[in-house]
């Protein structure tokens, strides 16, 4: 670990700070959503929250601009809210399946979201990896 890329990070603004926070709350409860009963009220109110998460992980990333320009990745940034609330459509109307559908294609957008920023020229890629 860089303790130039560590304070780098520390000097980031806010909003990377939360953006950060938000993302690995949805991660580990998305994680334990999946590992749990589904449907039981338990899995209801972890869903809220982790559908809460992601909306404002979503809405917190239009902030992190490069060069003050919104980068491939935010496409992710527009399509999580929908996929999301379309899932909360779909159980709501019954459909198992496609609800499982729009909220495991949101957890595996906040997956690939987090792995490119382990790439090396992005802020954690040199904290973890250091500059490569």
């Amino acid at each position: 670990m860089s303790s130039a890329s560590l304070v780098s990070l520390l000097a980031a603004p806010w909003y990377v700070h939360v953006h950060i926070a938000l993302s690995l709350l949805a991660l580990v409860l998305g994680g334990v959503i999946l590992l749990c009963i589904k449907g039981t009220p338990v899995h209801k109110a972890m869903g809220r929250l982790w559908v809460s998460l992601m909306i404002a992980t979503a809405a917190v990333s239009f902030f992190i601009q490069s060069y003050g320009h919104l980068s491939a990745i935010h496409i992710l940034s527009v399509t999580t809210p929908v996929t999301v609330l379309l899932g909360i459509y779909f159980i709501r109307r019954g459909r198992v399946r496609a609800h499982q559908l729009c909220m495991g294609s949101a957890f595996l957008g906040l997956i690939v979201a987090g792995a490119f920023t382990l790439l090396p020229h992005r802020l954690l890629g040199q904290l973890f990896f250091g500059a490569l």
